[in-house]
């Protein structure tokens, strides 16, 4: 009961701490924001799907990764960051769930983690999930990803 009490409570504090209400540190939940930002900054936009209060491979994404300082530096100047989160314990409100919704179907979501990078238009150009290896092995798979759309 201990070790299900404390996964629970680990799984809330995860959650919080990266994306919070608003999106969290870096991140927004408005995807036309995003899109706008990217436009700007000439940056893609890594946008995941995720259920943050319940999917274990999300949560592991979040704490390995999305976390980690050496992420968030690297994010800062190459990323524009995106969550479309699908909670079960927390209740978004009706103009983000709709959102949500809707680009699960645009982008025919079937899995969680699913780890989108677009352009600034919105066109998928690489997705990816949870990947083992930690932030550095993470930034060097993005990085891979990019170079490839790059090149086409």
């Amino acid at each position: 009961m201990h070790k299900i009490l404390m996964s629970a409570l680990l799984v809330m504090a995860v959650s919080l701490d990266i994306y919070g209400a608003e999106g969290g540190e870096g991140w927004t939940t408005d995807f036309e924001a995003a899109k706008k930002m990217a436009a700007e900054k000439k940056l893609p936009i890594l946008a995941e799907f995720s259920g943050s209060d319940w999917c274990v491979p999300c949560i592991k994404l979040k704490r390995e990764v999305f976390s980690s300082q050496e992420f968030k530096d690297y994010a800062k100047d190459n990323l524009v960051l995106f969550v479309a989160d699908f909670p079960h314990k927390t209740k978004l409100d009706e103009k983000t769930a709709k959102q949500n919704d809707d680009l699960s179907k645009k982008y025919k979501i079937e899995v969680f983690p699913t780890v989108l990078l677009t352009d600034a238009e919105g066109k998928v150009f690489a997705t990816t999930g949870y990947e083992k290896g930690g932030a550095a092995a993470y930034i060097l798979h993005l990085k891979k990803l990019i170079a490839k759309s790059k090149t086409k």
